[in-house]
């Protein structure tokens, strides 16, 4: 992806995150500049990768795949920085556009649709070989029990979550003609680093054509700063 690409639809984003009323802290606005020099105060953000996370999945095509979110908070399984049991991210999905079908060996997530339009999600549980199961899968929309069969599709509105276990592969995208969904996700730590099986054999975070400066720091672009 080019950066001029990536800064426009960080600014994109900060501007339907400020639509819904959704207000991230005050560094999420940091240019490169305000980071230069913050590597100790900042240890926490930079060790646990908060903030910006841009990604196309390596496939060059963001309008169709990918996906822009934000980490407010996060612990370290590494044992590094803050000892947080739990992660928290903000994301903007938009219509059609596919977060690709994957599982976590060890995280349970709360996927919420915080506002905008409808969240389209697709479930399959997975065998030991991490093969898609041919099994239904029982999860828990606001707390209730459902049972789902493999592909199926739930459908959250506004208000609406759902909670995944470890090992359940899942795709979302917003549902057509509804618009921008802000999507909330409260879980364990989060690592995006080695905890993400994706279903096909794809990339986890982009590779950057530096066209122009960067308007904000990804989580990636913290050694290059700090």
């Amino acid at each position: 992806m080019k950066r001029s690409e990536i800064n426009r639809l960080i600014q994109d984003s900060l501007e339907f995150f400020d639509s819904c009323r959704f207000r991230l802290p005050a560094w999420a606005t940091w240019s490169p500049e305000q980071w230069r020099g913050k590597g100790q105060e900042a240890r926490e953000i930079v060790e646990n990768m908060l903030g910006w996370d841009l990604t196309d999945f390596g496939l060059g095509n963001f309008p169709d795949r990918g996906l822009i979110l934000f980490t407010l908070r996060n612990g370290n399984l590494q044992g590094r920085g803050s000892g947080k049991p739990y992660a928290e991210k903000i994301m903007a999905v938009r219509e059609n556009q596919e977060t690709p079908l994957h599982f976590h060996w060890n995280k349970m997530e709360d996927i919420i649709n915080r506002g905008g339009g409808n969240l389209v999600m697709e479930l399959f549980g997975s065998t030991t070989g991490e093969e898609l199961s041919t099994e239904p899968v029982t999860v828990k929309i606001d707390g209730l029990i459902r049972k789902v069969r493999p592909g199926e599709q739930v459908i959250l509105t506004p208000g609406q979550s759902i909670c995944l276990e470890p090992l359940v592969y899942h795709r979302f995208f917003g549902q057509r003609t509804m618009g921008k969904v802000l999507v909330g996700e409260v879980s364990a730590v989060n690592d995006d680093i080695a905890d993400n099986r994706f279903y096909e054999p794809i990339g986890r975070f982009p590779k950057i054509e530096e066209d122009q400066s960067p308007l904000h720091l990804l989580v990636t672009d913290y050694p290059n700063y700090l």
